[in-house]
């Protein structure tokens, strides 16, 4: 079965996963995760794409991204992607592919998950067993969405900015929706969504009314049912 193409709508966020090939690690030490934030930074910047949310793990890493352009998108993952193996392959003195190979990505309805998306991001180091809290991790946006530390990278969503009159009463907001976690059957939702490139919510408010290039849900399994004016 052929892959679906990739749905992207310019300025509207976007669920990303890249993960890297096999077991190998892709960060191996605090300098790897340092390099891979000041490219994505770049990258961010050079391709117009907002960074609302990310959380860079051993293995992947998340984000949560609002592209201004079709192919900004594209063009910030790919120069990413890029830029990093280079720096990785030349220091571990190996060659080829650090990828396990495109990255997965679902348009959100921001109405619905943009904060859900956000929150399963910013958890997941803790779901990997890899930190107590989200306040713990230093490689995820949560220290800057919650305002314990400024991070140049991450740009607001104006529904963050929906969430309080003062930056106290926002991060105050924020720290209670990511206590509060997520459900399991919307972590599921949101890893299967991603995994499979399927629109987080087609029906929300935020993507009322717009045409899509493509099928924003799976069709239904089985045969379609018959009406009482279908011939028999």
């Amino acid at each position: 079965m052929a892959r679906l193409a990739r749905l992207v709508l310019p300025g509207h966020p976007h669920h990303i996963i890249q993960r890297g090939i096999s077991t190998l690690p892709v960060f191996r030490a605090p300098v790897d995760y340092e390099h891979m934030l000041t490219l994505l930074l770049g990258a961010a910047r050079r391709f117009n794409v907002a960074i609302h949310a990310f959380a860079l793990l051993p293995d992947h890493f998340q984000l949560l991204a609002t592209p201004a352009t079709q192919n900004g998108l594209s063009a910030m993952m790919q120069a990413l992607g890029r830029s990093y193996v280079r720096y990785y392959n030349a220091s571990s003195g190996r060659h080829g592919s650090l990828w396990e190979g495109r990255f997965r990505a679902t348009l959100i309805d921001s109405e619905h998950y943009l904060f859900k998306c956000m929150t399963y991001i910013e958890l997941n180091p803790v779901q990997a067993g890899l930190a107590m809290s989200a306040i713990d991790y230093p490689w995820s946006s949560y220290m800057h969405n919650c305002g314990q530390r400024v991070n140049p990278l991450v740009r607001e969503h104006p529904l963050f900015w929906a969430l309080g009159n003062t930056p106290f009463s926002r991060e105050a907001k924020y720290q209670e929706l990511v206590s509060a976690g997520l459900r399991n059957a919307d972590q599921f939702e949101i890893a299967e969504a991603t995994r499979k490139g399927w629109v987080l919510g087609p029906d929300g408010p935020s993507l009322a009314g717009l045409t899509l290039p493509r099928r924003g849900r799976p069709l239904p399994r089985g045969r379609p049912r018959k009406t009482l004016s279908d011939p028999i």
